[in-house]
This record gives C-alpha cells, structure tokens and sequence, in this order.
C-alpha cells in the first residue's frame, strides 16, 4: 500500500528476456513504493524473476519503446516515476539524492530530473568517447511526461522545468563483444526505418565519410582514445552503426523507389 503522506516514487522497466539483468536491476530499487514491470512477451524467466521480486508484472506484445513505457507509467499511482532499463542499477547515492529531492519539491521546482549515466563496457567504466555524463530524463512527477513514439531512442517530452541530479545511474551496457552484435541488427533496422520517414537519397559520401566523422569525433574529439582499448572498441562500434544503419537507409530508399506505389 502506497502511504499518502509522503512523497512516493514508483519504479517503471520495460522488459524482452532479460532475465540476465532483472534481478539485480529491481534489487536497486526496493527502497521505491512500487515496482512496475511491463515485459514484451519473454521466453525466458525474466518475469517469474521480476515477480519474485516483487514487481507488478503486466504482459503485453511489443508496440514500441515509447508506446510500452507510457502504457507502464499510466499503471503508477504514485506521485513520482522513475524509469529503468533492465541493466542499468540505481546506486546508493543516487537513491538518496532523489528521495532527497522528491522529500523538499516545492511548486515551482523542476518537475524532472536528468541522471548522469556511467556507461560500463566489458567490465569497466568507459569515461571518453562521449559517453559520459550521458545525462538521461528518468525523474519525474506523474502526469508531467511523456515519452513520443519513435523506432528507437524515443524521447520524453516533459511539461514544464528538467532539473539536473549529480549522482550517477549506473548502466551495465555491452558486457562482451557478442553483445554488441544483439543488438545491432534491431537498432541500426529501426534506426533506418525512422530516417526513411524523411531522407529519400542515400550517396556514397552518406557511407564513406559519416562513419569516419563518427570515429573521429568519439575517438579524438572526445578523447575515447583515453580509455585504451575499451575506448577503440566503443568508438569503432559507433562508426560501424553508423555505417550499417546509412546502408540499411540506402536499401530502404532503393526499394521505395524501384516500388513508389508500395510506399
């Protein structure tokens, strides 16, 4: 039962299979007054985990990034919502910043907050390559936000001031190599399909110079070179998204025009 004098906070997860991470995930989280669990169908035991935790669980098909969140968000009764990725984990600190700043607002104050994010790739916190802060919307009072309904990297569009925590949400991304390629075909897929809503040509300099200026900037620019090894790999994998994602466009804009009547 959420109390009512106080400020309360649900906890919101979208979910596909990720019984790897859901446990730990909700784990950081069992200091807020609701967990809320939406999952895409998963074959795995990523919901008998979520439940065991002690989330709500809802069970759902897949409608989109944006669409499944705000359909989470509309099941909290509680004054404010944090959202989560299955991999990402609340710290310490982190946690009594934001009670701390749900426990003063005041009207007039921010009625979001963006989190600095550490981004950890093959066991380490990847600091360059323009990965960090990684600042991302997840704070905020119910009924102020909501998220849009794009492929992918949906965006919340919030009503009224964002606010800015100093403390970090931590975000245990590609953990191996293989990891990487998992995802690869889904985003740079959806990626494309999105640009295609509004690019008809992809040239050749679109494939040969895009992805050098992504190396370029994440590698140099933002100094991913700091970061050894790890700091190439994560900036070589930028520039091949890039790439594959412009040639993905360019097999979609091919066969818009070989078929316009398809369109």
């Amino acid at each position: 039962m959420i109390a009512v004098n106080r400020p309360t906070v649900a906890c919101v997860v979208i979910t596909k299979n990720e019984e790897r991470n859901i446990a730990d995930c909700l784990a950081s989280v069992q200091w807020v007054d609701d967990i809320i669990v939406v999952d895409a169908e998963s074959r795995d035991r990523t919901v008998e985990l979520a439940r065991a935790s002690g989330a709500k669980v809802s069970v759902r098909p897949w409608p989109g990034f944006g669409l499944q969140k705000n359909f989470g968000m509309a099941q909290a009764s509680a004054g404010w919502i944090l959202i989560l990725d299955a991999d990402e984990r609340v710290t310490e600190e982190l946690r009594g910043e934001i009670m701390a700043c749900v426990s003063k607002w005041t009207p007039g104050a921010p009625v979001a907050y963006r989190i600095p994010r550490r981004n950890f790739f093959y066991g380490a916190w990847v600091r360059g390559g323009g990965v960090y802060p990684d600042y991302q919307v997840r704070l905020f009072r119910r009924g102020m936000a909501q998220y849009n309904d794009v492929a992918v990297h949906e965006n919340l569009i919030v009503e009224g001031e964002i606010g800015t925590l100093a403390e970090h949400l931590d975000h245990y991304t590609e953990r191996r190599i293989e990891d990487h390629f998992k995802k690869f075909g889904l985003y740079t897929t959806l990626a494309a399909q999105e640009k295609a809503k509004k690019v008809r040509t992809v040239r050749w300099s679109d494939l040969v110079f895009r992805p050098l200026v992504v190396l370029g900037k994440t590698y140099v620019l933002k100094q991913g070179f700091r970061d050894g090894v790890r700091g190439l790999i994560v900036c070589v994998f930028a520039s091949m998204y890039t790439f594959v994602k412009y040639a993905k466009l360019w097999d979609v804009t091919r066969q818009a025009a070989s078929h316009p009547d398809a369109r």
